[in-house]
């Protein structure tokens, strides 16, 4: 009975947010609100408060320390890595670093929880007052990409739980995580919509993996979003806000948060009422799915860490800690922003081709390192990347780090194209080739393959009449002025010369024999 009512409330909710959502598209009385919470696992060789290693690949229960596992008389030992880590992430995020801050204990008990406590920072937190700009782009829903800002309240230092492995029969866990070092970055609620939430988590990925505070493997949990969603009318207070926990990819960030954003509203517009509710993604089903509720105000009876002194650092000529911030302010490397800016200022890219390239740190690196092998047009080399690669690795679904492929050759079949020597489709062509794991050189390739673009005007100009004589009706619809075929035209020639004619040339050439036959006419 009780399965029936659930599945009868899911289809419901689901006929709610089916009968709304087209509406929604274009209904300018509701305001959507989203803050952000983010978990963000430190880039370290051991936890946050023990030596245990921190590997994802390693085997279940072996990542654990006595300290993970809550042993009696254990003590925890602050890792001097993460502390500088969370500095570095903090001055590369604009935020202020307190010279002091605290360590806590947030009591709340699971399994996977062997203290019965997580320490955490809620006092006084390692940094506070930031803000990120970023770039929002997204081609299907808005022509050109735009520029807005989102608040950090604060950036914190804490330890992760376990997990717990829920079977038919049982629940097991595994303490690998337990300990692992976090830095949860908490937004002001300054975002509208999924299309920002995610293009905030995307800049703060690309930030990450620049300073090298954080994988960003959202596979493997080193990433976790925590979106906060309400609706309001123009003018009046913000809504009844729910909670969506641990989102674990940039695409699921958008999903989960417009979804939302779309119940909320068929809730107002049937006169129902928003829960304060804890919810959960549903990635598979795509909608969001109650957790529980948060009516009442769970008492984590916070109280502080008798185990570890107060964190300081050292800010400048104040001294009083071994992380010095202004040491560390000097190594930071060129952020993104630095680096888009950098990519059309001095080589002309478009805004919507350094967000792309610099938002792919792969990608990033491919770039740079084939435009040092070769002297290649920047801005052409970005299209062939954007376009050509990325359809070739879609195809094959593959990530651009499973490449092994030399960078100069990326800048070799530019250079071929713009030498003459092969067509831009022919380029195509050979990158597949080097994506099969053809080991020889794009001009290798094409000499094997006889790929080299046809330019001979003689040779071209038969071709073309050959695809004349074989489309009379064609030609007769085109002399008729249905210009339209011209392109047939132009496709039949590519076909017949497998894409290595020199279509400007063909262009031209065809032009030529119709004006003449029309002239004849």
């Amino acid at each position: 009975m009780a399965l029936s009512l659930k599945r009868l409330l899911l289809n419901d909710q689901k006929l709610l947010v089916k009968r709304y959502s087209q509406a929604t598209k274009n209904n300018k009385k509701w305001k959507s609100v989203v803050g952000l919470e983010v978990h963000a696992q430190i880039a370290s060789k051991s936890k946050l408060f023990s030596g245990a290693p921190t590997k994802f690949s390693n085997p279940v229960n072996t990542n654990v320390s006595l300290f993970d596992m809550a042993t009696p008389g254990t003590l925890p030992v602050l890792n001097k890595r993460c502390v500088e880590a969370g500095v570095l992430t903090a001055l590369a995020l604009n935020c202020q670093v307190n010279p002091v801050s605290y360590f806590d204990r947030k009591h709340y008990f699971y399994a996977d929880l062997p203290a019965g406590y997580q320490i955490t920072q809620q006092r006084l937190p390692l940094a506070v007052n930031g803000a990120l700009e970023f770039h929002v782009f997204t081609p299907e829903i808005h022509k050109k990409p735009y520029k807005t800002s989102a608040r950090i309240k604060q950036l914190q230092l804490e330890q992760d739980s376990g997990k717990s492995l829920h079977d038919f029969d049982r629940s097991l866990v595994d303490l690998n995580r337990a300990g692992i070092s976090l830095m949860e970055l908490v937004f002001e609620p300054d975002l509208s919509d999924g299309e920002e939430a995610a293009a905030l988590i995307k800049e703060l990925i690309a930030i990450f993996q620049r300073i090298e505070t954080c994988s960003c493997k959202m596979e493997e949990g080193a990433l976790r979003v925590d979106a906060n969603v309400s609706i309001h009318k123009e003018n009046e207070p913000l809504g009844i806000r729910t909670e969506i926990k641990n989102i674990g990819s940039v695409r699921g960030v958008v999903g989960a948060v417009n979804y939302e954003i779309k119940r909320q509203i068929a809730i107002k517009e049937s006169n129902g009422v928003v829960v304060n509710e804890t919810r959960a993604w549903n990635f598979e089903k795509k909608i969001t799915v109650p957790m529980r509720d948060k009516e009442i105000l769970q008492d984590y009876r916070y109280m502080p860490e008798p185990n570890l002194p107060p964190l300081q650092v050292s800010m400048g000529p104040i001294t009083g800690g071994q992380v010095y911030v202004d040491q560390i302010k000097e190594n930071i490397p060129e952020l993104p922003e630095k680096c888009r800016q950098r990519l059309q200022t001095d080589m002309g890219l478009s805004t919507e081709q350094s967000i792309i390239i610099v938002n792919d740190v792969d990608l990033m690196k491919l770039f740079e390192n084939a435009l040092y092998a070769r002297s290649i047009n920047p801005v052409k080399f970005a299209n062939f990347l954007i376009n050509d690669l990325y359809k070739a690795l879609n195809e094959r679904k593959l990530e651009i780090h499973q490449l092994h492929i030399e960078p100069k050759y990326f800048g070799e079949i530019l250079e071929l194209v713009s030498q003459g020597l092969i067509t831009r489709n022919v380029a195509s062509m050979v990158l597949n080739e080097l994506l099969q794991g053809n080991i020889r050189s794009p001009l290798e390739i094409v000499e094997e393959k006889n790929w080299k673009q046809i330019t001979d005007e003689k040779e071209l100009e038969k071709i073309c009449q050959a695809i004349l004589q074989e489309n009379p009706k064609g030609v007769t619809q085109y002399l008729n002025g249905k210009v339209k075929v011209f392109k047939a035209f132009l496709g039949g020639v590519a076909n017949k010369t497998d894409n290595r004619a020199d279509m400007k040339k063909v262009e031209t050439i065809l032009k030529k024999i119709l004006s003449e036959l029309r002239n004849k006419k």
